[in-house]
């Protein structure tokens, strides 16, 4: 059986704000509904999430006009409080998060495994522009 090897692509934001609010932000449904979607016509209807390794989450991300959605959902493989989250998505493909402290900001890294339906371009745009939402939500909260 061949395995195909995937791209790794990795996105990052500095956020404004202490890390355990951003780690509270990031990882508490209530605030992910509010900031998990890459464009404005895009919403998060519904996020629940164990986060604990062996737990399980899932986002369900619909149109606004509900012409398409999907469930982004998996189960975590490691989990360190204001440090470090992976997971694999029920896809089979990888991604790990790393919380970075500088002071009263925080730098986060979102490394994931490409699929093969969307261009690599596409895929970098889509987290980037999630993880750039997720940076607005939070200073614009604090």
């Amino acid at each position: 059986m061949e395995t195909k090897q995937r791209t790794i692509i990795s996105v990052e934001a500095t956020v404004k704000a202490p890390i355990y609010q951003v780690w509270e932000m990031w990882t508490t449904p209530e605030h992910i509904s509010q900031w998990n979607f890459a464009s404005e016509d895009w919403q998060t209807t519904f996020a629940q999430n164990d986060l604990r390794k062996g737990g399980k989450f899932l986002s369900r991300m619909e149109a606004k006009d509900r012409s398409a959605g999907f469930d982004f959902d998996g189960i975590y493989d490691e989990v360190k409080t204001n440090q470090l989250i992976e997971y694999t998505l029920s896809d089979g493909r990888k991604v790990r998060i790393i919380f970075t402290d500088k002071d009263d900001e925080t730098k986060i890294v979102e490394s994931f495994d490409t699929e093969d339906t969307n261009s690599v371009e596409m895929q970098r745009d889509g987290w980037q522009a999630i993880l750039d939402n997720f940076k607005k939500y939070v200073e614009r909260k604090l």
